[in-house]
């Protein structure tokens, strides 16, 4: 049997034909459109999912169930997206809606939580405590114990990027000042980099943001990994910020496996090392049995795979 993983973000539809030992088969993306009703940015997720299924040579009767990963605010019992400040959704009732354009079960999963679910599938090995970690746009991630996702009393448990490290600190986009995606997402390095830019005239950088362009998440790094002061100064800030969240994570799950996932993750060992260090030092936990922190390994594909295997699951 197959399953249908949806993996919605606020650019793209990302829809994957998934073996039930979570193999893609085939993976179509498509544009979200995001400013559209849901209705129409539904029917596009159903019409990519029958379009995925033909191409992938498979009958309609040999898939299982359709699995959505979603951001915001979830009911995953309802089926219903309570609120998304991505897409216009608000108590949108998207398993509902699915249902009228291909009539499968349907199960919607907040999109972190899925990532999260496809990374433990895959990489979990068997871990009873399992918290995921992406560091993106913003800061997300996923908690998984004895095998199962934690969603909270009401779905929306797990906004491990939420978390405050500074009180009155940097704005959030949630609203408060100082969560830990303030300062350890993307968004936060990019803005972490710009500062030191205005304060140092004599930094490589400049040169680099004049050919680019633009001032991305990698500006700081590749200043660093060539010997500018001011740039290996704004990345080794952020490992701590980075370091001091996932402290944060370990204190309160004790988690057998932290895995980092994201576009920063895709730094490897040259963020993982200094965040293990910093972790080893600050945790809580002196004399048990350490976490282990790893890089993911399916970047892109963990959502598909996540929202897959949740359908197979629920």
């Amino acid at each position: 049997m197959y399953y249908i993983g949806i993996d919605l973000g606020g650019t793209n539809i990302a829809v994957g034909l998934v073996t039930e030992d979570g193999k893609i088969v085939k993976s179509i993306s498509v544009p979200t459109m995001a400013e559209r009703d849901y209705r129409e940015i539904v029917k596009d997720m159903a019409e990519t999912s029958k379009k995925v299924v033909e191409e992938a040579g498979v009958d309609m009767q040999e898939v299982k169930a359709v699995g959505i990963g979603c951001p915001g605010s979830i009911d995953n019992e309802k089926g219903e997206c309570a609120y998304s400040n991505n897409l216009k959704m608000e108590h949108a009732k998207v398993a509902e809606e699915f249902r009228k354009h291909l009539d499968l079960p349907v199960n919607l999963e907040n999109d972190a939580n899925a990532a999260a679910l496809g990374e433990y599938e895959i990489n979990g090995n068997g871990a009873k405590s399992f918290v995921f970690i992406t560091l993106g746009t913003g800061v997300g991630g996923g908690v998984i114990i004895d095998g199962k996702i934690y969603r909270g009393f009401n779905g929306v448990g797990a906004e491990l990027g939420h978390t405050v490290m500074v009180a009155g600190g940097e704005d959030c986009s949630c609203g408060r000042k100082g969560c830990w995606e303030a300062y350890a997402s993307v968004t936060a390095l990019i803005r972490q980099t710009k500062k030191a830019l205005e304060e140092n005239a004599d930094t490589v950088m400049h040169e680099m943001v004049k050919a680019d362009g633009k001032i991305s998440g990698k500006t700081a790094f590749v200043a660093a990994k060539n010997g500018d002061k001011v740039g290996l100064e704004v990345v080794n800030k952020y490992f701590e910020y980075v370091a001091e969240g996932i402290t944060n994570m370990v204190n309160i799950f004790q988690p057998e496996k932290i895995v980092i996932g994201g576009s920063i993750s895709k730094e490897g060992d040259y963020l993982l090392a200094p965040v293990r260090e910093f972790v080893a030092k600050h945790d809580y936990n002196r004399y048990m049995q350490k976490a282990e922190i790893e890089i993911a390994t399916l970047f892109g594909d963990a959502g598909i795979i996540g929202a897959a295997l949740s359908a197979k699951r629920d």
